[in-house]
């Protein structure tokens, strides 16, 4: 691979910068691969760019476009992918741990692209819970709403992953509508340089959404306002150093942070050599061991094992490790690659040094190289009997293919010595006692950003320790940072700020699209269910005429349906139940009936009902009594050009006007 000069992406141009140029080399080879440099970028412009022209350019669009857009990078980046796994070898990594890189970056794109549509509305307002209830008469109500922040999001991000943890932070700041300015580590700033063009000359990015920044980022962040949001991945060290920046104390700047962290995975109390757990168990610490070269964030780093069975897992762990071939990614048979760097590889020998004060080093050697040249090292595997006298191996991280083996007498202990690390990513127990695992989350969540409870019974489809998923949150308390990724959509609210307002259901529903009781209903013209998706008004409404339930009419629909539950059927019985006066209709008669009440039945617009949310039976009818059904458009949100969703505010009442049932009915209406 010759040597590539490294592009900055700025205000919608590549910028080439000529002085204060540095080498990355190669993990394979040593040789330079790129060269980087961000002399001349004015960072000022560069967040006002992104401020005035991306952010207003993505608030603009709603979460169904900006989902869209996230698909199509997904896309892009898959169909170029191999571009990607070229370079990616350059790193060090294998082609599985380019996949893990790559095709999980996008992966995690596409994931939040399918919940930007189906869990968020077709809006630029995300509205946070219920309708609070502020006044008696219900002309004073609160609603508390999400809006994009109107600043930019600094991506600060690790060298292990440069694609996945460049990806796993765009995709909920582009949803949230936020543009974005990325800073790659040096040392794999190609591959991520190579994913920006790619996601550029997809041609489907508003100007100003992402900006690159290969070199230095210069005086970036003396240009931050309350409005931007820093994120960062990497040391401790770093971290501090960046949250105490002068401007990020004063301004308020938003700060996520993962960082160092001392994972731990436990062997149950009840895992003996011959139970499936154990096996699952050293499988799994030699996959965390390797992948990536031991070069991730919530990798294993201490295993802790009952005293009666650190001798057989070690023994299995070693027969397991002296299989790994450790070599050039891209020469067929080697399952390890390198280090990221000749410095990497010193920082890792240097750290294993300190660990060896307090452990034994009981499989590999630091410091005979298994290559003549590149940054390659053998598993580190260590031992350490009594891990309550030592501290390195509760402090230390070493960031490469290294573990320590820790023996604990109770599963008290086994807790004890997980957050003896003070905080982290990542933790997980591998045992088939609910037992066990009920207590272990009970005395070890609140140190862990995430737990894994392993079995033969989730094995099969088990992502493992060290994936982090998009659904799930990343982040950990403590030495991880205290900071938070991810998570669904709640790593898109991260980029948003919640905002509480008041005022009267008209005002309110006018800004949240929502349809709010209280709020003006419109009632004249057709019936709301001949009225095309485009074309119907939230607060369209119709109030049906009364229809009575008699006692036949319960017991026909007990018959019909089966449900001769006593409340129905006797009278005596019903009478002795504190709910009510007697023989009572159906909930789902009554149901039923308002739906007999409320439904145009020609063919028209409502194409189907495909459900009910938020049912509650308030008071009970007996026969006699006459039910209306008040039914309103609330919400819409299209799902694409022929057809979007109606959700429906269904009232029933009594002819007292005591409400006897409430629910909210889902439609897919044409246009």
């Amino acid at each position: 691979m010759k040597t590539t000069k490294l592009l900055n992406y700025v205000a919608d141009g590549w910028y080439e910068a000529t002085t204060g140029l540095h080498d990355i080399a190669s993990a394979v080879t040593g040789k330079p691969v790129a060269q980087i440099g961000s002399d001349g970028v004015d960072f000022a412009a560069m967040a006002q760019h992104a401020r005035t022209v991306g952010g207003a350019a993505l608030r603009a669009m709603t979460f169904h476009e900006r989902a869209r857009m996230l698909k199509a990078l997904a896309e892009a980046i898959m169909a170029r992918k191999e571009d990607l796994y070229a370079l990616s070898a350059h790193t060090g990594a294998t082609r599985t741990d380019g996949w893990v890189d790559i095709e999980g970056g996008a992966g995690t794109l596409f994931a939040y692209s399918s919940k930007g549509r189906r869990e968020l509305p077709n809006d630029t307002v995300l509205l946070d819970g219920p309708v609070e209830q502020l006044s008696k008469r219900g002309t004073f109500v609160g609603q508390h709403i999400y809006t994009p922040l109107q600043g930019v999001a600094i991506h600060i991000n690790a060298f292990n992953f440069p694609v996945w943890g460049m990806l796993e932070k765009l995709g909920p700041t582009l949803l949230a509508g936020v543009p974005a300015i990325v800073k790659p580590a040096s040392s794999t700033a190609y591959v991520t340089e190579a994913c920006v063009r790619i996601m550029i000359e997809a041609g489907v990015l508003p100007n100003g959404a992402l900006q690159l920044v290969t070199g230095s980022v210069g005086d970036l962040l003396d240009h931050l306002t309350c409005q931007d949001v820093v994120s960062f991945t990497g040391s401790a060290a770093t971290a501090q150093k960046l949250q105490a920046h002068p401007v990020i104390a004063r301004e308020s700047v938003r700060f996520v942070a993962e960082r160092d962290s001392l994972n731990a995975t436990v062997l149950g109390p009840d895992c003996t050599p011959d139970t499936p757990e154990f096996d699952l168990f050293v499988k799994e610490i030699v996959r965390e061991m390797t992948v990536k070269t031991g070069q991730k964030c919530t990798a294993i780093r201490r295993s802790f094992v009952p005293t009666a069975q650190i001798d057989a897992v070690q023994d299995a762990l070693t027969a397991c490790l002296a299989k790994v071939v450790v070599g050039d990614p891209t020469v067929e048979g080697v399952t390890m690659g390198a280090l990221v760097s000749e410095r990497q590889l010193a920082d890792v020998r240097a750290t294993v040094a300190e660990l060896a004060r307090e452990a034994r080093i009981v499989f590999g050697d630091p410091d005979t190289p298994p290559a003549e040249y590149g940054a390659f090292i053998s598993p580190i595997l260590l031992r350490c009997d009594v891990p309550w006298e030592a501290s390195a191996v509760h402090d230390l991280e070493a960031f490469g293919p290294v573990s320590t083996l820790m023996p604990y007498t109770d599963l008290a202990d086994a807790i004890r010595l997980c957050n003896r690390g003070q905080g982290s990513l990542v933790m997980s127990l591998f045992t088939y006692d609910p037992a066990v695992a009920t207590a272990l989350v009970a005395g070890a969540a609140a140190f862990h950003g995430r737990v894994l409870i392993a079995d033969r019974d989730c094995a099969r489809e088990s992502t493992g320790h060290g994936s982090p998923l998009p659904a799930m949150t990343h982040g950990g308390p403590g030495r991880a940072g205290g900071g938070e990724e991810m998570g669904g959509i709640r790593g898109v609210h991260h980029y948003m700020q919640r905002t509480a307002l008041q005022g009267s259901p008209r005002m309110l529903s006018a800004i949240g699209h929502r349809w709010i009781a209280g709020a003006p209903r419109e009632t004249e013209g057709a019936h709301p269910f001949r009225i095309g998706f485009d074309d119907l008004v939230v607060g369209r409404s119709i109030t049906t005429d009364a229809r009575t339930i008699t006692l036949a009419d319960i017991e026909h629909f007990a018959e019909f349906t089966g449900d001769t539950f006593y409340a129905h059927m006797d009278e005596t019985a019903a009478s002795a139940n504190p709910f009510f006066p007697g023989r009572v209709a159906h909930g789902y008669l009554i149901l039923c009936f308002a739906a007999g009440l409320f439904v145009d039945p020609a063919p028209g617009p409502v194409l189907a009902n495909y459900g009910l949310d938020s049912l509650r039976f308030l008071k009970p009818v007996s026969p006699g009594d006459a039910i209306t059904v008040q039914l309103t458009a609330k919400s819409k949100s299209r799902r694409n050009d022929e057809y979007g969703e109606v959700r429906w505010d269904a009232l029933v009442t009594n002819q007292d006007d005591d409400i006897v049932a409430t629910y909210e009915l889902l439609t897919m209406n044409a246009n």
